[in-house]
């Protein structure tokens, strides 16, 4: 038998804080604008009230990119990243799936993608929807890939977009920044990717596999949150709720 998860609110001081639960799965559930949002340790949103699978800065043919600059990487990067979410939609069976901008590392990507790449992506509108919201690495969108492509999406009270809006945003779910958080303890250090909200906004981790990242105490956070958010850094099968405060920087 399954537990119903237990509810806990973080200690924001006089602003509040953020109400969170620890799902069975390992997940993490948020209320984001009065809505329960799970926040995935693969860097994944599921946003169950519309079966809706979001994730953000895929990144694809960033090895490619790079090895047709001289500096060579392993080229299974796309490969590995749509192994993972791959893996998400087996699990959940979403009815929409959104791609938060930033899917293709350049607007030449898509020509670069092996053929069975090519077929993969395309799989996954199969049965269910695929939403492309546009980044500033993939402005032109998808190409002749198949899915909706949209600069922005309204749903149960939240905004998606792919890049941060200036100052606090109520509702907001964007990408763009790659948030990682990076914690000291007992002279050893541990940076892993993570989500960061204050129960207001949302900012998801690049999903991508080489998608680089950004400490969450960089200054390009600043004024982002009205208050204190918490980090939600991914581990490999549980995403642990951190204070802010507890961070280090790089």
């Amino acid at each position: 038998m399954s537990l119903a998860p237990t509810w806990m609110r973080t200690n924001g001081g006089a602003a509040g804080g953020v109400t969170l639960a620890r799902s069975a799965c390992g997940s993490l559930l948020v209320e984001v604008m009065r809505g329960t949002r799970m926040l995935r340790a693969s860097g994944a949103l599921w946003l169950a009230a519309d079966r809706m699978l979001v994730a953000a800065d895929l990144h694809l043919e960033k090895g490619s990119s790079y090895a047709a600059r001289g500096q060579l990487l392993p080229p299974f990067d796309t490969r590995a990243t749509l192994d993972r979410l791959e893996g998400e939609i087996a699990a959940l069976d979403p009815a929409v799936v959104v791609l938060l901008g930033d899917s293709f590392h350049d607007a030449r990507a898509t020509a670069r993608l092996a053929p069975e790449d090519s077929l993969r992506i395309a799989g996954l509108a199969k049965g269910r929807t695929l939403v492309w919201v546009v980044g500033n690495h993939d402005e032109e969108g998808p190409g002749a890939l198949p899915g909706e492509v949209v600069d922005e999406i309204e749903t149960d009270g939240l905004t998606l977009r792919h890049e941060p809006a200036a100052g606090p945003q109520r509702g907001e779910v964007a990408g763009h920044l790659h948030p990682c958080a990076k914690v000291v303890a007992y002279r050893r250090s541990v940076r892993r990717r993570c989500f960061l909200t204050d129960g207001e906004r949302l900012i998801l981790p690049a999903f991508g596999a080489y998608a680089g990242g950004l400490n969450a105490l960089d200054p390009a956070f600043a004024g982002l949150f009205g208050r204190s958010p918490i980090a939600a850094a991914l581990g490999p099968r549980v995403v642990h709720p951190l204070r802010v405060e507890t961070l280090s920087a790089d």
